[in-house]
């Protein structure tokens, strides 16, 4: 079923035949404004001279218990809606701390509030909780509507509307912001809420206006019985929107599981058709769909399914109290009416007495007029002057009275009325923190628990549309973390483990391949409730005055786990800094625990000792090998000089004496030498026979002649010939050459 016009013009007329409770409603608001006295009963008080005077008493009942609902404030809780689903604690409080976060944001709070006071007042209250609109600000929102925007299903009997078939909430809103809302009829919308003024009427008529469906439009604009004031000001350019919630019923097929989950039947799901065929029962069953339709006067300009997964209108009600036989909501007012007025009307009368003044007087006893008299003897310094002649005649009277009794019997029947407003309403003087003078702490506490029993009802009723506020508000926040790997910040309290709780986990089955969510919120059935005890200042410093009287009795061992809740209840700077670091410390060890962290210390040290001493070590080590390196390159290197001197000495002699290459070989292979260069060290003995050919140093440039003292001299070039000289020879020139130098240094 979809809402046609057909449809929702009945839903209409229905509206306007249901109980005027609403103008009630309006009339008992303005006693809490102080609006009390009309314009009939001040002008019937002029017409007496009775002074007009209020005391509103019903204002201040009223606070009374929207402030007590404010200091008894109770926090949401995620909870399963059974425990075989299997989530644990740390998934719970991670979504509660998320739904925290949305109340705060959301200003959940003061829209509850706004809830309770309609609630109190006037019988009900209204929540809207929905997304909003504006992606600057927070997702959702919560926000108080006004009674007289909402209209529902009065035959609905449930307390959350779940039965109910339509509801309707009227918005006046200005033509720009509607046209802007709703873009594809803009037309349409600025031509209603004009009132068709200012249109060409052959456009309308015409092909082109025919595709906008305008001439059709005003024809189901002058055929529609509900009148123009409803929907339409034409002098102010506004129009009221008509936002209609129903639900279409509709038969399905279900199928119930064996853990109690029941899930919509759709056949073009295998794994539902092969829950079929295993045996998985399938019912039939009527559900309620949520549909959403938009109307501008006559005129529809929207109608679909609802955005919303939750099943239930964005509306919740906050109900106070309600007529038995018509359901119509009323609050504590009703009954305080007749009291204020009561209260009221004594203090004008008892003002009024204090000047009031009656005489009795003959004709004729005073001089002037009567008027004049009148005037001149209610005052203080009144100056009447009396006729003398009328005054001596016999049964002359005048006489001035004031009749203070009956200002005392409207002063007690004041204070009668003023006692009723406490019978009627179960506001006590204790439970507004008065009248405690002389009673015990037993007795006050017992008047404020009576006051708490007399609007018991209004409580649980708050309660039950708080929770489900809480309910709307976690459906949508689990609808937009479906799916989504998050990790939610855990806020275990001072005695618990803050590691965040992880949700929608990709997983993949080790034996199947299968790849599934660990703790997949789309599968999760939770619920909102409220805590056991609020959250308040004020219940926080009784929670800290009881438990602070516990801690000083508790042994130190047990101090040392209190101390930390103890905190959390103080409101002091940085709380949970100081919260961390005693449940840092707070742990004692044991005395097999410091025994062992002693000696881990001591191993530890010892450790850090040896390898210190080893390091060193190795570092000396490295030093002497270092030497030992550099002396052995450097034995090598002088050694290996002193050979090459030995040889080019050798190979001297040899060129000089060319009969010792034989020598020399032989005793070179006595001392065991051997070759390793590819051409011999020793010359062959048939290149020693006679110098080497010529073509073997032709070409070729011979090194000039080595004069440095440390070297033996090289082989001088084949063009220089060497003067034979005899060795003993060569021996007395070197002797010679020596011994004048020295004689030369003498």
């Amino acid at each position: 079923m979809k809402c046609d016009l057909h449809q929702f013009t009945k839903w209409i007329e229905e509206i306007q035949e249901q109980p005027a409770w609403r103008s009630t409603a309006d009339y008992e608001m303005d006693y809490y404004d102080g609006n009390q006295l009309d314009s009939e009963v001040l002008r019937q008080q002029r017409e007496i001279g009775l002074p007009s005077a209020i005391e509103n008493v019903t204002a201040p009942a009223i606070d009374s218990l929207t402030g007590m609902e404010v200091k008894q404030r109770k926090d949401w809780k995620v909870i399963p809606t059974d425990d075989e689903q299997g989530i644990d604690d740390r998934t719970k409080r991670g979504l509660g701390g998320k739904l925290h976060t949305a109340e705060r944001e959301s200003h959940a709070d003061d829209s509850c509030s706004s809830g309770f006071f309609g609630l109190v007042t006037v019988g009900i209250g209204w929540v809207e909780v929905s997304r909003e609109s504006d992606p600057f600000k927070y997702p959702y929102r919560c926000t108080p509507v006004h009674r007289n925007e909402i209209y529902w299903d009065m035959l609905a009997k449930r307390p959350d509307i779940s039965d109910a078939r339509y509801l309707v909430r009227r918005k006046w809103t200005g033509i720009e912001q509607a046209a802007l809302l709703f873009p594809k009829h803009k037309k349409l919308i600025e031509a209603t809420g004009s009132g068709w003024h200012g249109l060409d009427w052959q456009d309308i008529t015409t092909d082109g206006g025919g595709s906008t469906s305008l001439s059709r439009s005003l024809d189901i604009e002058r055929g529609w019985s509900v009148e123009e004031q409803e929907w339409r000001d034409i002098a102010s350019e506004r129009i009221c929107l008509f936002e209609v919630w129903y639900r279409s019923w509709e038969n399905v097929l279900v199928l119930k599981l064996r853990n109690g989950r029941v899930i919509e039947y759709d056949k073009n799901n295998p794994m539902h058709r092969q829950a079929v065929a295993i045996g998985v029962t399938l019912d039939k069953a009527i559900v309620g769909r949520v549909r959403l339709a938009w109307f501008l006067g006559p005129h529809q300009l929207h109608d679909g399914e609802s955005p919303y997964k939750h099943g239930f209108f964005p509306y919740v009600p906050f109900w106070g109290k309600r007529e038995d036989r018509t359901g119509v909501p009323y609050g504590l007012i009703r009954s305080i009416i007749f009291l204020q007025d009561e209260i009221n009307a004594r203090i004008s009368k008892m003002q009024w007495g204090l000047g009031a003044i009656r005489t009795i007087r003959t004709e004729g006893a005073v001089v002037g007029e009567d008027e004049h008299f009148r005037q001149e003897v209610a005052r203080p310094d009144a100056d009447i002057i009396l006729d003398a002649k009328h005054m001596s005649k016999p049964g002359a009277k005048f006489e001035v009275k004031r009749d203070f009794e009956l200002n005392t019997q409207q002063y007690n029947r004041l204070q009668d009325a003023r006692d009723a407003v406490e019978r009627v309403t179960g506001v006590t003087d204790a439970f507004r923190g008065e009248g405690s003078k002389g009673q015990s702490g037993l007795a006050i506490n017992s008047l404020i628990e009576q006051s708490v029993q007399g609007i018991a009802k209004m409580s649980a009723n708050f309660e039950t549309s708080r929770a489900m506020v809480g309910d709307l508000l976690l459906s949508l926040m689990l609808e937009d973390i479906n799916g989504k790997l998050m990790e939610l910040p855990v806020q275990a309290g001072p005695l618990g483990d803050d590691q965040p709780a992880r949700v929608n986990v990709p997983t993949v089955d080790p034996e199947t391949g299968t790849e599934y969510l660990t703790n997949d919120t789309s599968r999760m059935r939770l619920k909102c409730t409220l805590e056991d005890v609020p959250t308040t200042p004020s219940f926080r410093s009784q929670q800290l005055a009881a438990l602070s009287e516990a801690f000083k009795s508790a042994p130190p061992e047990h101090q040392r786990v209190m101390m930390p809740q103890l905190l959390s209840l103080m409101d002091v700077p940085y709380k949970e800094e100081l919260i961390k670091a005693i449940k840092d410390i707070s742990v004692a060890p044991s005395e097999e625990d410091v025994e062992k962290r002693i000696a881990d210390a001591v191993k530890k040290a010892v450790a850090d000792q040896r390898f210190d001493l080893e390091e060193r070590r190795i570092a000396l080590m490295e030093k002497e090998t270092a030497e030992k390196i550099a002396k052995i390159v450097e034995e090598k290197v002088n050694k290996r000089i002193e050979s090459i001197y030995s040889a080019v000495q050798a190979s001297r002699e040899i060129a000089a004496t060319p009969e010792l290459s034989g020598v020399s070989d032989q005793i070179l292979e006595s001392a065991g030498f051997e070759d390793a260069d590819a051409p011999p060290i020793v010359a062959r003995p048939d290149r020693l026979d006679g110098p080497p050919p010529a073509d073997d140093l032709s070409g070729s440039e011979l090194p000039p002649e080595n004069t440095s003292p440390m070297f033996p001299p090289r082989v001088q070039e084949p063009d220089i010939v060497t003067p034979e000289i005899d060795e003993q020879e060569q021996m007395n020139e070197a002797d010679a050459g020596f011994q004048e130098g020295i004689e030369a240094q003498g």
